[in-house]
């Protein structure tokens, strides 16, 4: 019974995305000079939010660091004009995003943590631990795609994306998943935009992946 009200409630979310977008086009002369800062400052006295939303923002801050340290090897590990351009539009987005998700945490008296590219850190038996994250990349695979170059770099970039990005989106329907979550408009947003970025970027880098698979041009 859990399963199928999670499931209802999952698509009930996913199709409020079209109804909030044109909710948000009433108010659009009030808020097309907003921030997302002041955006999410705006929210925060409105909406409930639970430990699922808390655990989604801090989580996400984490998950998003190691994008970014992915993403920064392009100018130097030699990455082609697509893989190169894909990398400054995920700099661009989940920087601020970031951004966004420490402040929101701020704003409710939160612990905001510091981006961990490796991970959520916790203190188990008084030592501390990085916990996995879906999608997150070992140590072993970042070693590996610090040491590529060139055409072997932009494989292993989108293959390696493509399995972060899976790992982001799989955090969005936890999150949808958990009972009163994504109440709160900002993290509903948040997790909206997330989901349908990353997908996107997901089809585009599997295109990416297969034509370079099937290039036979030489290097």
């Amino acid at each position: 019974m859990t399963r199928i009200n999670n499931r209802s409630r999952a698509a009930v979310l996913f199709a409020t995305m079209a109804l909030a977008a044109c909710s948000s086009a009433t108010v659009g002369s009030r808020q097309a000079s907003m921030s997302p800062v002041d955006k999410a400052r705006a929210d925060s006295a409105k909406w409930p939010y639970t430990k699922a939303d808390i655990d989604f923002m801090s989580g996400m801050i984490h998950h998003h660091a190691q994008a970014l340290v992915m993403a920064r090897l392009a100018p130097t590990n030699g990455a082609g004009s697509a893989v190169s351009v894909l990398c400054q539009r995920i700099l661009n987005a989940q920087n601020d995003e970031i951004r966004l998700m420490q402040q929101w945490l701020r704003e409710r008296n939160q612990p905001v943590p510091e981006p961990n590219p490796m991970g959520m850190k916790m203190v188990m038996g008084g030592v501390e631990h990085v916990m996995p994250m879906p999608g997150m990349l070992s140590e072993a695979q970042m070693d590996t795609l610090k040491a590529a170059h060139g055409k072997e770099f932009d494989k292993l970039f989108l293959r390696y994306m493509i399995q972060h990005h899976q790992g982001a989106t799989a955090m969005v329907k936890t999150l949808i998943g958990s009972r009163g979550a994504a109440l709160d408009e900002t993290v509903f947003k948040l997790a909206s935009d997330i989901n349908v970025d990353q997908e996107t970027e997901i089809a585009r880098m599997q295109k990416m992946l297969f034509n370079l698979l099937t290039d036979t041009s030489s290097q």
